[in-house]
């Protein structure tokens, strides 16, 4: 089993915002936005069989 890809960096930009409606309530926009480390790991694993396994890097 050969390594195919090593990166490090955000995976995926995730954004949340509290909207408050005219009635009161408050509603929570949720976003989502693939980064370019993604992209490049999703092309990397195109077609193959793989295990991936994701740590967690402290800032």
């Amino acid at each position: 089993m050969g390594k195919v890809f090593e990166a490090e960096g955000v995976f995926v930009k995730y954004e949340e915002k509290r909207v408050k409606l005219e009635n009161g309530h408050e509603l929570v926009h949720r976003s989502e936005e693939p980064t370019e480390l993604w992209w490049k790991l999703k092309e990397a694993v195109k077609g193959k069989k793989v295990r991936i396994v994701v740590h967690e890097v402290e800032e």
